[in-house]
């Protein structure tokens, strides 16, 4: 036989021949059809992880702010609303769950693609060359954004540096290069999910020497799918109650509640591990009130005799988990306000903002400032029981805050002190 009959004959070694792809899935409608999937999901998850950010308050003051250098990414912040009270649950939920349900969208999209990392040469125009350069950072930016909110979902922070910079830079590296490669591709796709390749038309991610058929493609969409679907009930319970909750088997918040009674709900961080002990929290415990009246400083005892307030509200965390609502009972921010000198029930005008500090020594949002309409509402609360209990240690006994609708880490537990004014 002739050298080059041999040789054309020969499979396909190299990743950069089109031959070494042999699925007759691969397909350019495939590709358009997860690529649409992907294109609604993923603005989801930029518009909800913008909204998380802004819970944050991070241009209220530098204690809430994680990404101090963000400059004009902040551009779209504002004042974090304390209704309805369920509004974080519900955003970063949404956010957090339908970040696992894409898992087997993006990973068969990146599947369906991968021919096209190898493609040689790079760049036949220049178009081609910005399609390629867009790819590779989308590839490398979906792979990081997934990957850094999965480990913190899990609680496995085995990147360096902050979860919080991380993922937010990296979400706006990562729409960079998804904007970009949209406004390239986008024509094309709604072209082929209408029509299907033009006869005479190449279709470049078809496999030249495909292998015998094994499934079809509407076959490979529907395990996509399926794969979607477990991943949804595996994980979504976490926001939910009762039956639900108890099928979250993926997610470190799934399964038995912790304990039971007045006090059996979630707990992201216990006291043991933010470093509070008992004597800590004993009759030695004051909470000292600073403002314009000057530091005033009171036991649990006084603040018990305060007028007591109860507010039916639930807590939601960063990762995607929530509780039911909770019946709080404690006193409410601003009469804290009025005692430091703000007067808000005289009419001298609404309450500042306040900055609340833990026993907490070290960590994150050991420290954090509440806004000004967080502290009028009613309904935030220095809470000093729970469901006609006091609070347990874990849940932040003598005295935590508790905030309609604001993220779960910004419910100061172990409260030591509160400056009402302006935090900066």
């Amino acid at each position: 036989m002739p050298a080059s009959r041999q040789s054309s004959a020969a499979p396909a070694r190299l990743p950069s021949d089109p031959r070494f792809w042999r699925s007759p899935v691969r397909g350019v409608r495939f590709t358009s059809v997860l690529g649409l999937v992907l294109l609604g999901g993923i603005t989801v998850l930029f518009v909800t992880g913008l909204l998380s950010y802004a819970a944050y308050n991070p241009d209220l003051a530098a204690v809430n702010d994680k990404t101090p250098e963000k400059g004009l990414l902040g551009f779209y912040l504002f004042a974090w609303p304390t209704g309805p009270r369920w509004l974080y649950r519900v955003t970063q939920g949404v956010h957090v769950t339908l970040g696992i349900v894409l898992v087997p969208v993006l990973l068969a999209k990146l599947w369906s693609v991968i021919p096209r990392l190898f493609a040689l040469p790079p760049a036949r125009s220049v178009g081609r060359a910005l399609e390629r350069v867009s790819l590779l950072l989308l590839v490398g930016g979906a792979l990081f954004q997934f990957a850094t909110g999965l480990l913190n979902i899990q609680l496995e922070y085995l990147f360096p540096g902050s979860f919080y910079v991380l993922h937010f830079y990296g979400a706006w590296v990562f729409m960079g290069a998804f904007v970009a490669h949209v406004v390239l591709r986008l024509p094309r796709t709604v072209r082929v999910l209408r029509h299907g390749v033009a006869p005479g038309e190449r279709d470049e991610l078809a496999s030249p020497a495909p292998a015998g058929m094994t499934v079809s493609r509407r076959g490979a969409l529907a395990v996509v799918g399926a794969g979607s679907l477990l991943l949804l009930v595996t994980s979504v319970g976490r926001s939910f109650d009762g039956t639900w909750r108890r099928t979250a088997l993926l997610t470190p918040r799934g399964g038995a509640e912790p304990g039971s009674g007045p006090n059996g709900f979630q707990i992201n961080k216990t006291a043991r591990k933010a470093g509070i002990v008992a004597a800590d929290t004993g009759e030695r415990w004051r909470l000292t009130l600073a403002g314009p009246a000057g530091e005033l400083r009171l036991s649990r005892t006084q603040l018990l005799a305060l007028e007591q307030h109860t507010a039916a509200l639930p807590i939601a965390c960063v990762e995607g988990w929530s509780t039911a609502d909770q019946l709080w009972r404690g006193v409410r921010l601003r009469d804290l306000a009025a005692l430091a000198g703000y007067g808000y029930e005289d009419g001298d005008g609404p309450p500042p903002a306040v900055l609340v500090e833990s026993l907490q020594v070290s960590g994150p949002f050991r420290s954090v400032a509440l806004r000004d309409n967080q502290v009028a509402d009613p309904r935030s609360l220095l809470a000093l029981a729970v469901n006609g209990t006091e609070l347990s240690l874990d849940h932040g006994y003598p005295a935590r805050v508790i905030v309609p609708a604001a993220p779960g880490v910004m419910n100061t537990k172990w409260v030591a002190r509160m400056t009402f004014g302006d935090p900066r």
